[in-house]
């Protein structure tokens, strides 16, 4: 009975433990609430508001790739692309904690490509830089009337696993070589990722 008992206990907590990480890399109810339910522009998450700076402040986490294939992911991207792209913000960047997804999802303006096109980038990452760093002028969306001179390199190689561009997305690991303007950006907005605002480079 004991051996019965002990093996019971065994399979009911590796059941409960699977089903707790069932949903892992997927969108939370939150999330998918905070997709469908703005318009095409989402709300910028700024620092003075104490909720919003816990958002900024927080880890993200990746997607998995069925999420990333997924209809709520190509409506995350165009609502980024459409936030950060309006009068009201006109940046060249923005990412996914700064519209309270804390996800490793970030939009890009490719200055380095012809037509200058933002693309979003999800589960990104900074693999590896050349060079040496410069100094360059920045401010962010999340932190209102600010500039300041932030070092970064220039020459960076990024990975992520999908990108939305010309309004599709398509899933591929890949790894990409940046530099010049576009890879501060990207910096920029990985930093984001990893709860870094550029304030805290200054």
């Amino acid at each position: 009975m004991i051996k019965v008992s002990v093996l019971c206990g065994f399979m009911m907590a590796l059941f409960a433990f699977a089903s707790c990480n069932s949903g892992e890399g997927t969108f939370t109810e939150k999330e998918l609430s905070l997709i469908n339910g703005a318009d095409s522009i989402m709300r910028v998450l700024t620092i003075d508001k104490p909720d919003d700076l816990a958002v900024l402040r927080a880890q993200s986490e990746d997607l998995s790739s069925e999420t990333l294939s997924s209809e709520a992911f190509v409506r995350l991207c165009s609502q980024m692309t459409a936030t950060v792209t309006h009068p009201s913000q006109d940046g060249v960047g923005i990412a996914g904690p700064q519209v309270g997804l804390n996800r490793r999802v970030v939009a890009v303006q490719r200055f380095d490509k012809e037509g200058e096109p933002f693309e979003v980038y999800g589960n990104i990452r900074i693999v590896a830089h050349h060079g040496e760093k410069a100094p360059g002028g920045e401010g962010c969306l999340s932190v209102p009337d600010k500039r300041g001179d932030v070092m970064r390199w220039q020459d960076i190689e990024i990975e992520y696993d999908a990108v939305f561009s010309e309004g599709k997305v398509t899933v591929q690991p890949v790894r990409e070589r940046i530099q010049g303007f576009t890879a501060v950006i990207f910096q920029h907005e990985t930093d984001h990722l990893d709860g870094v605002l550029y304030i805290d480079r200054l």
